[in-house]
């Protein structure tokens, strides 16, 4: 009996995108300690740039999952206007 299972799965490119952040944080993190960083960022370029990418993230993640723009999302909201006048 084979045990081993073959599937055609691919790493995802969100994948490693968040790999290579994640070592690149690393990275910077022990060479910091060390006293020579590979990213020179003061506090008050950190603090703006985590600012603005909360601020990023938030405003795209709102603006997508309030905006229909796949064919189902559509229909999904015509359904849903059927139901509420269908309940009054």
């Amino acid at each position: 009996m084979n045990a081993h299972i073959t599937t055609n799965r691919t790493v995802s490119t969100a994948t490693l995108a968040r790999t290579a952040v994640l070592a690149l944080a690393l990275i910077n993190q022990i060479l910091s300690a060390l006293g020579k960083p590979l990213l020179p960022i003061d506090s008050t370029q950190l603090e703006q740039l985590i600012s603005t990418g909360f601020t990023t993230v938030s405003a795209l993640v709102n603006w997508w999952f309030n905006n229909s723009f796949t064919k189902e999302a559509i229909q999904a909201d015509a359904e849903f206007e059927r139901l509420k006048k269908s309940v009054k």
